[in-house]
């Protein structure tokens, strides 16, 4: 069906993938096609519009004024087309399609992904893509259906609710702390070898942690990925701050001045407005609410939270 400012919807939303993510490339990736159809559905477009949608630089493609506008009409047809899916959904008992889940790095792959079991065995016709890593997830650009993130946005057509609070504490391998000097309060701290962020890769400011435990301490190694971290003190390399449900039940992990130092982190859930509804969204969204309230007392160091 044409458009009413000419072009076919499918070519639309080709310029809008691209408008969205910024290449063509990623554009092809997102929507499963090669490069060369991304770059023939925008000519074919372009030709019908009488319009240059792009300005293509090495850096990427730029959206001119008339690509904003294809663009804006396309996110008109998509919530259009989302809002029509939803009232079907309801009705739906059997639910297909994609939904993506965008987690950081340890939540996604220490307590999600092991806990997706009894949701793939009730819904064998929805496909679970559950991308677990240290980024924040654009729900406005579709890179996400769900994202799980350690604030609410500041602004957009974003919605979310808050997952639970966890807490974080300093752990080290038994070895290490066999070689290293004794640690009898938070002033020994700065005798000790620190593992911890890359600063200028954080991606939010809640990760930022070594400066509230002490300002005299810094890392030694760096990680922009806490599996790695993880990985590291568990070697000897040193202490970090780490999630307790990741380092708590660790044998190979002693968890340092327990009493002493203890920092509290949230994780929300977070969904487009447009799209928080639809059937298959909404089923995986609430699998994600029962397992951490089922499971709430692993992201606390050895006590159920009040």
């Amino acid at each position: 069906m044409r458009e009413p400012d000419g072009g076919h919807w499918d070519d639309y939303r080709y310029a809008l993938a691209v408008a969205r993510t910024g290449t063509v490339s990623a554009a092809a990736r997102q929507l499963g096609v090669d490069h060369a159809t991304v770059i023939r559905r925008i000519d074919r477009l372009e030709r019908q519009l009488g319009e240059r949608l792009f300005h293509r630089r090495a850096s990427g493609y730029v959206p001119t004024e008339a690509g904003l506008a294809a663009a804006a009409t396309a996110d008109a047809v998509e919530s259009a087309i989302i809002n029509g899916q939803t009232i079907m959904g309801r009705s739906a008992a059997r639910l297909t399609g994609t939904v993506r889940i965008g987690a950081p790095d340890g939540f996604g792959s220490t307590f999600l992904a092991p806990r997706l079991t009894g949701l793939v065995e009730r819904q064998p016709d929805l496909d679970i893509q559950l991308v677990a890593t240290a980024r924040l997830f654009s729900l406005s650009k579709r890179e996400a259906d769900i994202a799980i993130g350690l604030s609410l946005p500041p602004e957009g057509r974003i919605v979310g609710r808050k997952l639970t609070d966890y807490e974080l504490k300093l752990y080290a391998s038994p070895l290490y702390l066999r070689r290293a000097p004794l640690i009898a309060s938070r002033r020994d701290l700065a005798q000790h070898r620190f593992v911890g962020y890359i600063e200028e890769l954080l991606y939010t400011p809640e990760l930022d942690y070594l400066s509230q435990v002490s300002p005299e301490i810094g890392a030694r190694l760096r990680s922009a990925n806490v599996n790695a971290q993880l990985q590291a003190v568990a070697a000897g390399i040193g202490i970090a701050v780490l999630p307790c449900f990741m380092a708590a039940e660790r044998r190979d992990l002693v968890c340092v001045l327990p009493d002493e130092v203890t920092l509290t982190r949230s994780f929300w859930l977070l969904m487009h407005a447009d799209s928080r509804d639809l059937a298959r969204i909404r089923a995986v969204a609430e699998h994600i609410y029962a397992v951490v309230e089922r499971d709430r007392a692993v992201f606390f160091h050895g006590r159920r939270p009040g």
